[in-house]
Parts: C-alpha cells; structure tokens; sequence
C-alpha cells in the first residue's frame, strides 16, 4: 500500500512538472492546429510574412464596443479573434483596444463623430429591435491604425444590395484578414508606388477625379502625366497609369510611349468612351446623336486582346435620373426614372478584385469583345446582366424614350462583357514597324519584355464623382447625389489599384470563404417542438429511467 501511494505521489509530481514545463514552452513558441475545413482560423504565409517584417509598434484602435445585435457583436468578437491571431506572429508589436465612440454626453458624442468623419471613417445607421419597434442607431463599424505617426482607417463592413443581413456579415467576417494584412503592408512599407492619370487628351478633371485622387493618394502617390511631354525615364517611375475617358485621338508617338510602358512590366488602367453620348446635352436639346469617336486606340487594344465595340449598352437593371414629369401649381415636378444607358454591373465574377463588391454604377457604357493572343491570359470581371440591349451607332438618343416602358422581349441576351482584366506578356504594337516620328528622345523596342498587367472598362465615367451644383464640391466616388445611394466605383478603384501593384498575391486573401450555414427558418417552425421535446424533456425522462434502472439494479444486486 505504501508503495503504492508513492507511486501515485511521484506520478503527480511528474504529471504537474510536464503541466508547468508546456505551459513555459507555450510562452515561446505559438502551435494551432486548425481542424475546420475551411481553415478559417489560420493565417495565410503572406500575412505571416507582413506581420515579421514590422519594425515598429502598431495600434489598432477598433471602432466596434456597445450594444449590439448579434450579428454585430459576432463581427466584434472575429476582429478581436483575428487582431490576437496576428499579435501572436509580430513579436508583440502590434497592440489593439475596443472603444465606444459614442459614449459621453451629447457633447463628446458629437465631437467623437466629427472627429472620425474628418478620419475617413464612415458610419452606418443600424436599424435595432426594441420592445416599442424599431429604433436607429448609429455605428462605426471600422478600426484605425496607427503606425510611425501615420493613420489609416479599415472599413470592415463590407456592404452589399440584394444579399441578407447574415451573408453581409459573414462576407465581412472572411474579408477581415485581408482588409488589416492589406492596411498594415500599405501603412508599413517604406516606399509608396506612383500613379499617373494621363492628360492631353480632354480626360476628366482633378475636380471630376477630386476623390479618386484623394482616396488613391492616402496610400500612393498620384499625379498627372502628360504623354506628349514626358520622357522615357519618367515614365520607368511610375508603377500605374490611368487613361480616364480621353476626348481626342493618341498621336503615334504617345501610343509608342504606352506600349513602352507595358512591356516594360507597367500596368495600365483603360477607362474609354468609344461613343460620344452625354446626358447634360440631352437635357439642353430634344435629341442628341451618339456618334463615334477617333480615339485612334483600336489597332493597339487590338494586338493586346480586345475590341471595344462602337456601340452603346442598355439595361434594364440601371440607375434613375431626375425628369420633369409636369407642371403642379406653376411648378415643376422632378421624378426619378429609370435610365437604361446608366447600367449597374452587379460582379458575379468570384475574382479577388470584384469578390463581394456592391453594384458599379456607369453612363452610357460600350461593350468588349476578347481575342486570343498567345501568351496573354484575359478574363471578364463585369459583365452586364442579362436583361441588356446593343445600340449600334450612330443612333439618335431622346430623353422621351423614359416615357416608353421597355419590351422585355427586346432585352434579353446573353450578359456582355464590360470589363475586362489581361495578364501576361504583351506583344508590342510597333514590332517590324518604324519608331514614330514626333520622339524627343531615341528609343528602341523593349527587347526582352516583362509581364504586365492592364484593366478595360468600356465607360470612362466610371471613376467620376459628380459635383455639387451649389458650391461646386465634389460628391465622394460611386454617390449619386439624386438617389441618395452610394455605388462600389469607389472599392472597385482602390481594389484594381491595390491589384496591379500586388506581386505578393495579398488580393487573393479576398478568396477566403467561411461558409454560412445557416438554420432552414421554415423547417424551425415546422419542427420546433420536436426538437424542444427532444433537447428537453428528452434527456430528463433518460435520467429518470437510468435512475430507476439504477436503483433496482443495486437493491437486486445487494440484497441477494
């Protein structure tokens, strides 16, 4: 019997010895084993890599502590998840807090809102059950991060139209790593990449690109480029040019310089009206006839893979415009109708750059066709839905056709390609041919071409934000100012942005899926009790007869 104590003794002692001995080896060294199929609770190698490779202190301020609903208070606990996830594989370098902005009095609550608008921290009205109905709530779904002085704001609601409440959460939830990997890469590199929109050719204004601009500059440095006018060595420092709706036609010597800086592994933005239509005109005349322009493009688009139709796209899933619809008492009655030549792209594509973004707003959109070019690989990534029409031009366009309900017989066809992303090696577009004239500077073909990346859309609206006709400010990117509703043009812009500067592969992060498994409503009503009865009552009655069982069992057992 002594022996025996002593060894049970002695087996404690080595038991609570290797306790204490793994919980000091667990100081040091981080282990999770992630049983869930989509492995939703590891981290990818890249932000492992991103989080190493800090050399300061990170704060996150997390814009999400209150009372919330359910759905809210899960999306609060997956950043608190993910935010200890990340602090385990940066050294102890990043530090994260929950606040409520909106705690104090009035006074301080105004202030805090204030405060984080001025940040770029949007909120959102949250619609709350209560005993009496509903009330609103205003919320900032979002985080701050702070680094070497420097602050940037994460948005972690991602948003969506025609979607449920539970999918818009879970889709936020499973973008959460890329949205904070993406931020601290972006807030913690030492270099920022350079943009160039072009001009020369009557493209959009800085006041009509005010809030690209801005939105692009918080992590890039962005400028104006002039083709006609810039050198070959100034065209090697930029990383991304964007040609945003271009007026008149590309000299020779300028589309020399492009195919220049593609095939020098530039990546390009191509944002192009091929018909001259505009709604301002229509509203000044009866009629206006939409005609063709002379971008002097196609040959070029052509060699790379493409061909933008000369025509305009109608759909029925489109945004409105103000019409006067009459006259009430002397005066006029504005009504919004419904516009079929400002199509809404809805992604269906499940490609990083588009996944889980909300509808793109567009005017007077064309379409694309794709040719195969050997070493080039393209992809559609907006496409119009499958209620469209294709006007050929030259047509003649009238504010009237509103008043017309559209024949759904006419708008049915298959969806058109209307943005258009290619990857690769791209064939230059003066091989075998002379070096234009009109160069300041010798150049030869790029010899040994290296991979590029280019973006088409057939609109060059598409990144135009529309200006106060009061004061003249401009409205952020994607809002309409007559609908009152906020497009994606704006994400769309800073994803295609953020993807041809990746060589990483951070974007495809945005792939990351946790699959929603949700309770059939219908079957919970139908089967409700059952399952009550079941979960309940159920083991209560088994207690009872293990019980019974039990105690005649003993008293047989026991009194023979």
């Amino acid at each position: 019997m002594v022996n025996r104590r002593k060894y049970d003794l002695n087996f404690f002692i080595i038991a609570l010895l290797g306790l204490v001995l793994f919980n000091v080896l667990a100081i040091f060294f981080f282990i999770r084993i992630d049983f869930t199929t989509e492995k939703r609770y590891t981290l990818s190698n890249i932000t492992q890599s991103i989080l190493r490779d800090l050399d300061d202190e990170v704060q996150i301020t997390v814009y999400l502590e209150g009372d919330f609903p359910a759905g809210f208070r899960r999306l609060r606990n997956s950043t608190a998840d993910i935010l200890r996830d990340f602090k385990s594989y940066c050294n102890a370098k990043l530090k994260f807090d929950f606040i409520n902005p909106l705690s104090g009095n009035q006074k301080a609550q105004e202030d805090a809102y204030q405060g984080l608008i001025e940040k770029g921290i949007e909120p959102t009205n949250l619609s709350v059950k209560t005993e009496d109905g509903m009330s609103q709530k205003i919320i900032f779904p979002a985080a701050l991060i702070t680094y070497k002085g420097r602050q940037m704001p994460v948005k972690l609601l991602q948003s969506r139209a025609g979607i449920s409440p539970e999918e818009v959460l879970n889709n936020s939830i499973q973008n959460l790593e890329y949205v904070f990997s993406n931020a601290i890469k972006k807030i913690s590199k030492n270099e920022t990449g350079r943009i160039g929109f072009t001009e020369g050719h009557g493209e959009l204004s800085d006041l009509q690109l005010s809030d690209a601009l801005k939105s692009l500059g918080d992590s890039y440095e962005v400028g104006r480029v002039n083709l006609n006018t810039i050198a070959f060595a100034g065209l090697d420092q930029f990383r991304v040019l964007i040609i945003a709706k271009p007026e008149r036609p590309f000299s020779e010597a300028e589309k020399f310089k492009v195919d220049y800086f593609l095939r020098r592994g530039g990546r390009i933005i191509w944002s192009l009206d091929q018909v001259s239509a505009d709604l301002d005109s229509l509203r000044g005349s009866t009629e206006q006839l939409a005609f063709a322009k002379k971008l002097n493009l196609d040959d070029m688009l052509f060699r790379y893979g493409l061909r933008l139709n000369y025509n305009l796209l109608a759909d029925m899933n489109c945004a409105q415009i103000p019409l006067s619809v009459g006259d009430l008492g002397g005066q006029s009655q504005i009504k919004l109708l419904p516009w079929l030549f400002y199509p809404i792209f809805i992604p269906v594509s499940t490609h990083p750059l588009v996944k889980n973004l909300d509808g793109i707003r567009s005017e007077f959109p064309g379409t694309i066709d794709l040719i195969s070019v050997k070493g080039l690989h393209s992809e559609v990534i907006l496409s119009s839905s499958p209620f469209n029409r294709q006007l050929e031009v030259p047509v003649l366009l009238s504010l009237q056709m509103v008043e017309n309900e559209p024949d759904p017989k006419q708008f049915q066809s298959d969806p058109k390609p209307f943005g258009v992303l290619i990857e690769g090696i791209f064939p230059s577009n003066f091989k075998n041919r002379p070096i234009p004239s009109g160069l300041s500077e010798p150049a030869g073909l790029v010899k040994e071409a290296e991979s590029g990346k280019m973006i088409v859309l057939a609109d060059g609206d598409i990144f135009k934000n529309q200006i106060n006709g009061t004061d003249g400010s401009p409205y952020p990117l994607g809002f309409d100012r007559y609908s009152q509703e906020q497009y994606a043009n704006k994400n769309f812009l800073l994803n295609a942005v953020d993807y041809l500067f990746d060589d990483s592969g951070i974007i495809s992060l945005r792939n990351k899926e946790i699959k929603l498994r949700l309770l059939d409503r219908a079957k919970i009503r139908q089967e409700k009790l059952f399952w009550q009865f079941l979960n309940l009552v159920l083991p209560l009655i088994l207690l009872i007869v293990f019980g019974i069982f039990q105690h005649y069992f003993r008293k047989h057992r026991y009194t023979r």
